[in-house]
């Protein structure tokens, strides 16, 4: 953390090598959560190098007493929810493990049994019907496993609407998939994010400049 704090410190004074340092840290959460939000590797690499880009003209706005992780995926967050406002939703695969261990926790939640009982395509289908929003607090907590708290930070909302999204999703899910199929037990296929390129995004972040 002093580490990366004193990067920051660097960069915000207009190093750009600090910054190329903050890039590759964080290159890969940033286009995974693009990449769930808007379901193409070609929106979600644009909107990675947005991502940056904006960190970059913002970062003198940045606080240290932030959690710079927090700062850059709310960005990143936001970018995503004003992209899908723009353009028709077209949802990502599921073939990852973030969802679907949430569906089959161990966890004693009352969803949870339904859920179990689901396939891959029918849920897709299912949480095509969340809003943009609800959908950005879903792969925040379990893909990113960001507690509550964090995703009110990264998203804006009150701590209550955070877990008033998350209630709702789950208790949807629940209603309409319970005693239906069976879920794929490990559905992961190399849904690894790709890594931007480290040194193209600090190149552009110095053109921006």
């Amino acid at each position: 953390m002093l580490e990366e704090q004193r990067l920051v410190e660097q960069a915000q004074r207009g190093d750009h090598n600090a910054f190329a340092q903050l890039v590759e840290t964080y290159q890969t959460p940033v286009y995974n959560l693009a990449y769930r939000m808007l379901g193409n590797a070609n929106d979600a690499e644009d909107a990675a190098q947005e991502t940056f880009l904006r960190a970059f003209a913002q970062l003198k706005k940045f606080r240290t007493e932030q959690k710079f992780a927090t700062w850059l995926l709310s960005i990143d967050a936001h970018y995503c929810i004003d992209r899908l406002r723009r353009k028709k939703f077209q949802w990502l695969s599921l073939e990852d493990d973030g969802l679907s261990e949430m569906l089959t926790s161990d966890a004693p939640e009352p969803d949870d049994q339904a859920l179990r009982h689901e396939d891959q395509r029918e849920i897709e289908k299912l949480l095509e019907r969340l809003s943009p929003a609800s959908r950005l607090v879903v792969v925040l907590r379990y893909w990113h496993d960001q507690p509550v708290a964090e995703i009110a930070k990264t998203t804006g909302d009150s701590v209550s609407a955070v877990k008033v999204k998350l209630h709702r999703a789950r208790q949807m899910l629940a209603r309409e998939i319970s005693g239906v199929g069976q879920i794929v037990e490990d559905p992961r296929n190399g849904m690894e994010g790709n890594n931007l390129s480290n040194s193209e995004v600090s190149k552009r972040c110095v053109n921006h400049t």
